[in-house]
């Protein structure tokens, strides 16, 4: 088995939790592919698991809700390696990523600033600078 899924810090999901379905995958293989289930699907009922804090879950809910299969199961595919173990460890992966980015604390809010004096000093002097060696550029024109 995979190592277990590790959310964030010390938060582990317990295997309990997994609902893990095999199933014959497409792609290369020659005639291993028509009898090797490698396709793995991974399901995890985010509602009902009591490894995460609350305030986690409903962070992840909220975060997820497009993915969530009936509002509360969250469904992780692997089936690029021809091998079930390797599968496996990859929807692991990938369901212990979803996990942590969506429980993640929300960054802090941006404060607003502006511009130092000497900075905006310093823009407009470069942006009369450029303009001088572009209108030194042109041909001088001829006065009649």
């Amino acid at each position: 088995m995979p190592e277990p899924v590790r959310v964030r810090g010390s938060v582990v999901v317990p295997d309990a939790e997994l609902v893990w379905r095999f199933s014959r995958s497409s792609g290369p293989g020659g005639q291993h592919v028509n009898t090797s289930d490698t396709q793995v699907e991974l399901r995890y009922d985010l509602v009902a698991s009591a490894a995460l804090p609350e305030v986690w879950k409903q962070r992840a809910l909220e975060r997820l809700a497009n993915r969530l299969v009936d509002g509360r199961v969250l469904v992780v595919r692997a089936s690029e390696h021809r091998s079930q173990w390797r599968n496996r460890e990859v929807a692991a992966a990938r369901l212990a990523s979803l996990l942590g980015e969506a429980t993640a604390p929300p960054p802090k809010a941006r404060r607003a600033t502006k511009p130092s004096r000497g900075m905006v000093e310093r823009r407009l002097s470069n942006k009369k600078h450029r303009a001088e060696l572009k209108r030194g550029r042109s041909a001088p024109r001829a006065t009649d």
